[in-house]
């Protein structure tokens, strides 16, 4: 068969077969897995019904069928960014739900039921205690009405009424997570922390035993402390509690055993991820001394078993066509995971120790062939001190067009949130949206991202806001030096925490010719002041301690020095955001519209910290499209949005 024609068209106004249509109608976000018997759950978040997260389940003969029915929404509020939210045993589910953050219980062939009263209370990650038929859940207690609210673990009967909405087991830290019950029911492991340190910096894990009426005695901290992020306590089958640790500034396994705590296989390499939301689950047990996990290292995961041999342990790579891998759970003498790689998206499957795979539920299908893929490069941008900052490369590709003849495409540099986050080398129809239409894209790993060691985690501690910024500027001018993209046609987008980088980016330097901030900082004073709980002392580390360095947060804060920005930017907010309010892009859209800039502010009601529902995903693609042919001089075809851009030439 021919290979289809190329039609010169200018760089951004590719005609692509990727439209947001086809991106919101054939995606969903696929996370939450569980394995319970024979069958299999997960949850879907479905961008065609408003962003619901539907938990669905397949059972042996490849049924697949919502669990859940709707309006039900399963999800947690617990830190704001939630996390793991239900818990399955014998085909009876146990759910937070979105709707009223109640807790609830539905049992096969019946209607869900409530556990807990209508109180101002969250719940997450929850753990069944079997033997004392009740839940052990992380309870967030908002009664109070401040920005404080209080965390414990607590018990939730599922059987008798819970009048308060748990009794409590553990309080007195300012955040909990990760309950796991030893299979005896003994025993209770649980990982802790106090402000202002992050589950990244310094976290303890706690062992405590389990008394017959399922009160704790005797918590100790076996593991953690300054200088040390604990994270997955486990249980193996036969007892064993197993963990991951930094102290050796890699994230990497342990047991305990006698109290002392053994690596298992020291290397260079994360064994777990940061803990943005609950239920991270990077290892999983087949046997008592053998499992499965999936470590990042060099910017790709790689899955493999590991397993006691002759006295020591041995690391035994799996031959799978996944460059990423999270949510692990073992499954006859196999493995189920989230898995992705660059030709293909975010999917369910399993895994055998031969390294068969089985998809189970793709993430996305959308009209793309391979021909029209871009497949990343790993790029390293050298520093001015001898380091790297790592990024991936992905060009302009469409097998139906190609761009003028002489003329570098336009690159877009992509700012991951977090702060303390990463970017994976995963096909994401969000970046396969520009490619297609003749952009390359930048998607950058600045300091500070994890996936690399604690120690380049840690680069940007005091730094935010500086060093993140100048690693994005670096590899935006380092990309273009190597001719694969226009100087001048430089753009730099980010959602959160990208956003703020986004903003002092076309603030401070004057690389980036737009810029498109998503639900981003523009007042990093505020946000200390403003924003929830888990992330009200972040910037202590990020930044400094607040009050103290004030005069640190008006230096980094764009929104005091719009009087510099000379280039046309675009905001995109939901209203309901509670990580970062909705005042912080409309005090910056109105001080960029003062200076007679090109801009624009498109904001979203009904939505939080990302935007989940299918119109508004598609309209800020759009928008954002839109807004950079204004700038850039091209017209993207077949658009249904029309930003209303102010400042522009008519």
């Amino acid at each position: 068969m021919s290979e289809p024609e190329q039609t010169v068209f200018p760089y951004g106004a590719w005609p692509s077969p990727l439209t947001p249509d086809a991106i919101t109608a054939g995606t969903v976000g696929l996370g939450g897995i569980a394995v319970d018997g024979p069958d299999v759950y997960w949850l879907e978040e479905r961008p065609s019904e408003a962003g619901r997260s539907v938990l669905v389940r397949r059972t042996p003969d490849g049924a697949v069928t919502d669990v859940t029915p709707a309006p039900s929404n399963v999800r947690t509020r617990v830190h704001e960014y939630g996390g793991r939210c239900y818990v399955v045993q014998d085909g009876t589910v146990s759910f937070s739900s979105f709707t009223d953050d109640r807790l609830y219980r539905l049992a096969p062939g019946q209607e869900p039921e409530p556990l807990t009263p209508p109180l101002d209370v969250r719940y997450a990650d929850p753990t069944p205690d079997l033997q004392r038929q009740r839940l052990i859940v992380v309870r967030e207690d908002h009664r109070s009405g401040d920005h404080d609210p209080g965390n414990a673990l607590v018990a939730v009967s599922v059987g008798e009424a819970n009048p308060e909405g748990g009794t409590v087991l553990a309080s007195g830290a300012d955040f909990y997570a990760a309950p796991r019950l030893s299979p005896d029911g003994t025993r209770l492991a649980w990982v802790e922390w106090d402000h202002p340190n992050m589950p990244w910096d310094d976290t303890r894990l706690m062992l405590a035993s389990v008394e017959p009426d399922g009160s704790l005695t005797a918590p100790q901290c076996v593991a953690g402390g300054p200088g040390e992020s604990v994270a997955e306590p486990r249980w193996s089958p036969g007892g064993v509690l197993h963990f991951v640790s930094d102290r050796s500034g890699w994230w990497n396994l342990y047991r305990l055993r006698s109290g002392v705590a053994e690596a298992l296989y020291p290397m260079e390499a994360e064994f777990t991820r940061p803990h943005w939301v609950f239920g991270v689950a990077q290892y999983t047990f087949l046997q008592e001394e053998q499992l499965v996990c999936a470590y990042d290292q060099g910017g790709r995961t790689q899955l493999a078993r590991l397993e006691h041999q002759d006295g020591r342990w041995v690391l035994l790579p799996l031959l799978v066509p996944f460059t990423d891998a999270s949510s692990l759970q073992a499954m006859n003498g196999a493995v189920v995971l989230l898995a992705g790689a660059p030709d293909r998206a975010p999917c369910i499957a399993r895994v055998t120790l031969g390294g068969e795979v089985e998809v189970l539920r793709e993430s996305a299908r959308f009209p793309l062939s391979a021909d029209d893929i871009s497949v990343p490069e790993a790029v390293e941008v050298p520093t001015e001190d001898g380091q790297f900052v790592h990024a991936f490369l992905y060009r302009p590709r469409n097998r139906r067009a190609q761009g003028p003849l002489g003329e570098r495409p336009p690159l877009l540099v992509i700012s991951h949130g977090g702060p303390t986050g990463a970017t994976t080398a995963v096909l994401d129809p969000a970046v396969q949206f520009w490619t297609t239409r003749g952009f390359a894209v930048l998607d950058v790993n600045y300091s500070g991202s994890t996936g690399f060691g604690r120690a380049y985690r840690e680069r940007l501690k005091g730094q935010w806001g500086v060093l993140d910024v100048q690693d994005c500027v670096s590899a935006a001018q380092y990309v273009a030096a190597r001719g694969d993209a226009d100087p001048e046609r430089l753009a730099i987008t980010g959602g959160s925490a990208g956003g703020y980088t986004t903003l002092c980016a076309l603030t401070f330097h004057d690389v980036f010719a737009a810029g498109a901030s998503h639900y981003g900082v523009s007042d990093v004073e505020a946000l200390a002041q403003e924003t929830h709980k888990f992330e009200s002392r972040y910037l202590d580390s990020l930044i400094g301690p607040y009050p103290q360095d004030r005069a640190r947060y008006e230096a980094r804060s764009p929104i005091h020095f719009t009087g510099q920005l000379r280039r046309p930017v675009v905001f995109f907010q939901g209203l309901d955001d509670r990580v970062v309010p909705p005042n912080q892009a409309r005090t910056m859209y109105e001080a960029v519209r003062a200076q007679g800039l090109p801009t624009a502010l498109l904001e979203f009601p009904g939505e939080g910290h990302g935007f989940r529902r299918a119109e508004n995903i598609r309209a800020a693609l759009e928008g954002e499209l839109q807004f950079y042919g204004q700038v850039f001089g091209f017209t993207p075809p077949g658009l249904s949005t029309t930003l209303e851009i102010v400042n522009v030439d008519r």
